[in-house]
């Protein structure tokens, strides 16, 4: 295995509940209000969409708002991983990953493990450029027991729902994870941010055609299945443990550059955009970073 690269699931597909657009020659993001399934590549009007976005849908003009899903993983944060990031805005690349309490950070002297004071208290966070950055893996249909679809979200109430339902359906499931038939189904709610204007998030539920009792019972016939198998549910989670381990960051830097487009609007990046004049280069967070280092001395304790 590769030191320094993280081991994520393959991933066939993408979800998403907004996209991309250009207007005024610049690529910004624009929220929907049902989901969207795509494939992994990108044409000049956008991803592509993948076979399963119309197959899910009743009609072709019926909006799709929960796909039924499986979890590929009993432990929760294998499924969904949720933490602070900070994106260098001009080469995409993620310079700082956190979780409240600690952090990996690119700094001059290399990757350095350092406190993490959230984003309300962190100098480098000024002006929402840390954002809470979710990632979820789920299995659509039964083609292909390891391949998943990835839903990356910087949505406070979508992280919050997420985290907190897989570990109740952990719970109760006994540590039937991976063997729950579940579904992401989109929500709305209305903020006084928002003025009135209804924001959408997503959440994880039972399937709509049957109840908690039944699914925990499909839950346990399968998890039976699986072992007179011989289908090792601990052995896989403890490799994509280690797999997530191996690399400091989780994002590679092929899609890093699409992750930055759709969560942050063109006006805060320094990415280029199309049918714009060329002006002078601003400073990368990295040269910053090195501005910073050489004007203070590391205090020691």
């Amino acid at each position: 295995m590769l030191k320094g690269l993280a081991i994520t699931p393959p991933v066939l597909g993408r979800i998403s509940i907004g996209k991309v657009i250009e207007k005024n020659g610049k690529r910004l993001p624009e929220k929907d209000d049902q989901f969207t399934i795509t494939s992994q590549v990108q044409g000049k009007d956008g991803w592509l969409l993948h076979p399963l976005n119309d197959e899910l849908r009743q009609g072709k003009d019926d909006k799709l708002r929960s796909i039924p899903v499986r979890l590929l993983f009993n432990e929760p944060e294998l499924n969904f991983r949720a933490d602070y990031t900070l994106f260098d805005r001009q080469s995409g690349r993620p310079v700082c990953v956190g979780n409240g309490e600690t952090c990996k950070r690119v700094t001059p002297d290399g990757m350095q493990s350092l406190p993490c004071p959230s984003p309300d208290s962190c100098p480098l966070a000024k002006g929402g450029a840390c954002k809470p950055y979710g990632r979820l893996n789920v299995l659509i249909g039964d083609d292909d027991p390891l391949g998943s679809f990835v839903f990356r979200t910087t949505g406070f109430n979508s992280i919050r729902t997420l985290a907190a339902r897989l570990h109740y359906f952990q719970a109760i499931s006994g540590n039937r994870l991976a063997c729950l038939p579940l579904e992401l189904r989109l929500r709305g709610k209305s903020t006084r941010q928002s003025h009135g204007t209804p924001i959408f998030y997503v959440d994880l539920t039972v399937r709509g055609d049957i109840d908690m009792s039944e699914a925990l019972q499909v839950a346990n016939e399968l998890d039976e299945q699986r072992q007179s198998a011989g289908f090792n549910q601990v052995a896989l989670d403890e490799a994509a443990q280690r797999g997530f381990g191996n690399g400091a960051f989780e994002d590679s830097e092929e899609d890093a550059g699409a992750i930055v487009e759709e969560f942050y609007p063109a006006e805060e990046s320094q990415f280029p955009t199309t049918n714009t004049t060329q002006r002078p280069a601003k400073a990368s967070l990295t040269e910053k970073l090195e501005a910073q280092a050489s004007r203070h001395t590391p205090s020691s304790d």
